[in-house]
């Protein structure tokens, strides 16, 4: 008898080795990518988790953390046509016509928190059937519903029936209606939207996102997390807008919904090329920092301060900007340090004033370094955007070379890990095989194409710049080739490209992740007479001559003779074209 749980543990391993095959890794990475994620699809399948390659009903905060090794296969490797397949068989299981039954068109709501190929899989699973206070780990995030009489405290929950309470009243008021986490979902559309343009997938992927705006409106701007059969927020939650599955007060709150607030708001933008559905996260953020305070001791603030003080080095006099995460009937709660990831999401979107405004909010407010460069990794891939942004704004000259060491230093770490490590867990440990994923593409995907990783939580993979080998046909940098993006404005990119090599090689710069933006026109320096003459002793130094061409097209491709260094700046219209998924041809098949 298993529980609900587990089905993302087993993708998550490899969830970054498309990406790193997509910024130039081994051509190997793709295979084994696709074997992993088949091989770990037949197992779970046998052990009746999943059922038509999908799994068959769990919440969209873990079912998030399973998608990203598919969409980046999807991403790599558009032609090929299973994976084509299941993307469309996968986000149909979402449409209003489904025969899953997930989504209930006159409500315009996902019917519940736990979801799949199987249709709404009702309560929130067998393991809260109960909520004891023996669940040690679980004591940190307090009570999953704060207003069942005579249940006030943790402690609490020992008393004579308490625990089975709890866990009955999860069931029934977390285990059925919509949560806000679900817009993670839209994903699954605009991913088989990105194939063909499929007019199903996007017209659902705006309605049901369109439909948590307008109850984020309806709620003084701020996303609420629940909303009732009936398609009612607070329904089942005495008419509270809080207390949903995966919501405000409970686990994660802040963490959990800016998370799917933002995978939602890039998925509209690349579904529609516009910026106008940004309130939806950008509303949330704006409700935090109306109660921010500067406090110090982050390791001690709530349920997520030593993860935190570990990502800023901070110790006790350490000062922050700090907002609540979460909220109950007694109010905002759980204090952390304002997530940097989604202000830097939103300022990447349009570099908006306000974007811009909060960014500069958070670190002027902040006593910590926001160039130094943190030695640490999490499983997300995150975590060191405020030193990648100094570099952006001209404040953080050396922030490649710290980056990319640190960087290494994940991987060799990795590498000790595994070999101090057994063949397989002696405790059954689910997550041992996360720990140890020896590949690691934050910093390479800032420094290559110009974004910050993708979404961890259910998110497509974006960028500013995609480099691929023109010569073999495949994504990523070619052998020998170095890339550096200095600097992405709204409508300029800066970008570096050395060939140290003793082969010339062709690489195609494609503006945007999927194509969706313009390169206008590019100025480049065109060399000089360097060498110079060899009757010379003296060095010249190299003088740079500009050029500039109109291109006005999504891509350009540009030859590199051997021992190359090319700056570029590139002028960029942004969302001109329609987004579609890189299809990669080899010369040879041209």
């Amino acid at each position: 008898m298993y529980g609900r749980d587990g089905v993302d543990d087993f993708y998550e391993p490899f969830f970054n080795w498309p990406t790193l095959y997509r910024l130039g890794g081994a051509d190997d990475l793709l295979l084994s990518a696709k074997r992993h994620w088949e091989g770990v699809t037949r197992q779970m399948s046998r052990f009746g988790f999943v059922h038509d390659e999908y799994e068959i009903g769990y919440d969209w905060f873990h079912q998030g953390e399973s998608l990203p090794l598919f969409l980046g296969i999807c991403a790599a490797d558009p032609a090929d046509e299973r994976f084509r397949d299941r993307a469309f068989r996968f986000a149909g299981f979402y449409l209003p016509d489904s025969e899953t039954g997930n989504y209930d068109p006159s409500t315009r709501t996902i019917v519940a928190p736990h979801t799949g190929s199987r249709g709404p899989r009702w309560g929130v699973g067998e393991d809260w059937t109960e909520y004891s206070a023996d669940q040690a780990g679980m004591e940190i995030y307090g009570l999953p519903l704060q207003d069942l009489e005579g249940i006030d405290t943790w402690h609490d929950l020992r008393t004579r029936g308490a625990a089975a309470r709890m866990g009955s009243a999860m069931q029934e008021r977390m285990g059925r209606g919509d949560t806000a986490v679900n817009l993670a979902a839209t994903t699954l559309a605009a991913n088989a939207w990105l194939y063909d343009h499929d007019e199903r997938y996007r017209a659902w992927a705006l309605e049901y996102i369109d439909a948590w705006r307008e109850r984020a409106e309806a709620n003084c701007g701020v996303l609420p997390d629940n909303v009732g059969p009936s398609g009612r927020v607070g329904e089942l939650h005495q008419g509270a807008w809080f207390g949903g599955h995966y919501g405000w007060t409970w686990p994660h709150g802040l963490h959990t919904i800016a998370a799917a607030a933002t995978v939602a708001v890039l998925n509209s933008v690349i579904l529609t090329g516009e910026t106008t559905r940004m309130d939806l996260a950008q509303g949330l953020l704006d409700t935090v920092l109306e109660h921010a305070e500067e406090r110090d001791r982050i390791s001690g603030q709530g349920s997520l301060g030593p993860g935190w003080a570990d990502r800023l080095g901070a110790d006790d006099s350490t000062v922050e900007l700090l907002v609540p995460y979460r909220h109950g009937p007694h109010g905002w709660f759980d204090y952390h340090p304002v997530p940097i990831e989604p202000a830097m999401w939103m300022e990447w979107i349009d570099h908006s004033t306000a974007a811009r405004d909060l960014l500069d909010r958070i670190r002027k407010s902040s006593s910590s370094d926001w160039r130094e460069v943190r030695w640490f990794h999490d499983k997300e891939e995150q975590g060191h955007e405020a030193p990648w942004r100094e570099f952006l704004e001209g404040r953080n000259a050396d922030y490649p070379e710290r980056a990319l060491e640190m960087a290494i230093g994940q991987v060799l770490r990795r590498l000790a890990l595994i070999d101090k490590a057994d063949e397989a867990p002696a405790d059954g440990d689910i997550h041992f095989w996360q720990r140890l994923n020896p590949v690691v593409t934050e910093i390479l995907t800032q420094l290559v194409t110009g974004a910050p990783p993708a979404v961890y939580y259910g998110g497509l993979t974006f960028a500013r710049i995609l480099i691929s080998d023109e010569l073999k046909g495949r994504p990523g940098l070619p052998p020998d080739v170095g890339a550096l993006v200095r600097r992405a404005d709204e409508d300029a990119i800066s970008l570096e490209l050395v060939n140290p090599g003793d082969e010339p090689r062709e690489v195609r710069l494609t503006a945007g992740g999927f194509g969706e933006d313009r390169i206008d026109s590019v100025a480049f320096d065109a060399g000089s007479d360097y060498p110079g003459s060899p009757l010379v002793y003296a060095i010249p130094e190299p003088t740079v001559t500009w050029r500039a061409e109109e291109v006005d097209d999504s891509s350009l491709v540009l030859s590199l003779p051997p021992r190359t260094r090319i700056t570029l700046e590139l002028a960029i219209t942004r969302r001109a074209n329609r987004a579609t998924h890189q299809f990669i041809r080899s010369n040879q098949e041209k």
